[in-house]
């Protein structure tokens, strides 16, 4: 298998610790039995999230020099509205401090009871936002994505007959269509141009708004590059200048493909949506031209936008995580195929079967891997999306039940890959030692963050 060498060398290192199995019983305890509770310093290989835990580089550090803190009309974000206009094709550019404010004025101004917003699959904090402005959030994913054996170059597709069959109903309660690029909750599986294109025309026939979650565009356009037939050739930027000319606007939480700390932004054709926000945005985070931002973080994002789309990058970065995956795979370790751009999926359903979804599997399998190896992932799962039925009262389980390891970008090297599948992999041959786990405390919104657990 090709894994390249990392397409840059380090200037600036960061000490981590590897703590003993004792002191990880009692941060555990301390911790509820939840990963999120966990100091970092107690962490040794943290794959919690790719989200704002990337290494910047010497030109995004030095580019914070030069930021201008004005508070109206900053340089720097004339130069963030440059990138992004040049890169999706968007006029009009709202700033934001990450994704899930751009999703929060977005979904304030246009939800409401009643109305409905479509997906190809929602992750955790976007149907949070969509749910608590009392609209609801509803997936149309491929009948592969609920399959994580199955074998599919775009498993993240949107599925579009269902979808179309959905509009042809209800159009008139759809403020907007949203696609994930690339599908997170679907194991960070990516979508074809040509499903962007299918699900940009069905919009269009019923006269709906269409968005795109754009968080990891540029991992997504790498996938685009390698599997779709016509656009082996082309350069990455034009693909994403593609990708964006079939939708009516974007968002992004810039902690990811923009490879910065914090931020995001919200780009779009429709000025009168536009003023609508920025007023909001006024109220709750700050003038249009730093939204929440130091002048010297939309500096980085500007130059991060670009660095992302570096195809040497992006062919080091997808095949990091693949050599993971396919580490895993090799030993027997059920995982979602075919490994995803920012993370591995493993498919703890099947690696805990002894378990039920009431027990939380997905979180039996990283306890253990903080435990056993000091190493953090994060439940997709029972804890995250299970909810009552409001008809019945009854528990609904998710179809998929999963941990995820996302891999913070430009941060561990080949050997730290090693030694987590080395680590999964021993967890993974003593897997019938797992326990279940009970809820002690849960919050009404966005369980996952603040429970407290206990094993059965």
């Amino acid at each position: 298998m090709e894994f390249p060498a990392e397409p840059f060398r380090i200037k600036v290192v960061e000490r981590i610790r590897q703590t003993t199995r004792d002191e990880r019983e009692l941060v555990l305890k301390h911790a509820g039995m939840n990963v999120f509770n966990i100091p970092s310093g107690a962490i040794y290989v943290d794959l919690l999230t790719d989200s704002g835990t990337s290494a910047m580089s010497d030109h995004q550090w030095a580019a914070l020099n030069i930021g201008d803190e004005s508070y109206a009309g900053s340089r720097s974000f004339y130069k963030l509205e440059s990138a992004v206009r040049d890169i999706t094709g968007f006029p009009h550019v709202i700033p934001a401090h990450q994704g899930r404010v751009a999703e929060n004025l977005l979904f304030s101004a246009i939800c409401g009871p009643h109305k409905v917003v479509p997906n190809n699959t929602h992750f955790d904090t976007t149907r949070a936002n969509v749910e608590a402005n009392r609209g609801e959030a509803l997936d149309f994913p491929l009948p592969e994505a609920l399959d994580p054996a199955r074998e599919h170059p775009f498993k993240g597709n949107m599925n579009v007959p269902a979808l179309e069959k959905f509009l042809s109903e209800r159009a008139v309660d759809v403020p907007m269509v949203v696609m994930t690029v690339t599908n997170n909750s679907a194991g960070g599986q990516p979508v074809s141009m040509q499903n962007i294109r299918e699900t940009s025309r069905v919009c269009k026939k019923y006269g709906v708004r269409f968005f795109i979650d754009c968080a990891r565009y540029a991992e997504n356009c790498w996938f685009i590059h390698e599997r779709e037939p016509g656009y082996k050739g082309k350069e990455i930027i034009a693909i994403a200048r593609e990708l964006f000319s079939y939708a009516d606007g974007c968002w992004m939480s810039s902690k990811k493909d923009a490879l910065v700390n914090i931020g995001g932004f919200i780009a779009m054709k429709d000025a009168a949506l536009t003023q609508t926000l920025q007023q909001k945005l006024i109220l709750i985070e700050g003038f249009p031209t730093y939204g929440g931002l130091a002048g010297r973080d939309l500096e980085a994002i500007a130059v991060g936008l670009y660095e992302g789309l570096d195809p040497d990058y992006l062919h080091y970065r997808t095949s990091q995580v693949r050599y993971l995956g396919e580490t895993l795979a090799a030993a027997g370790v059920p995982i979602v195929h075919p490994v995803g751009g920012h993370a591995v999926f493993i498919d703890a359903k099947n690696f805990c079967s002894h378990l039920p979804q009431s027990q939380f599997p997905g979180v039996a399998l990283t306890v253990a891997l903080y435990r056993e190896a000091g190493i953090r992932g994060v439940e997709i799962g029972s804890l995250m999306f299970a909810h009552q039925d409001k008809h019945n009262g009854r528990t609904v389980y998710p179809a998929l039940e999963l941990v995820r390891l996302a891999i913070p970008r430009r941060v561990y090297t080949s050997a730290h890959m090693t030694y987590v599948a080395e680590s999964i992999i021993k967890i993974f041959e003593n897997r019938q030692s797992l326990r279940g786990l009970q809820l002690t405390y849960e919050a009404p919104i966005l369980r996952h963050f603040t429970a407290q657990l206990e094993e059965v």
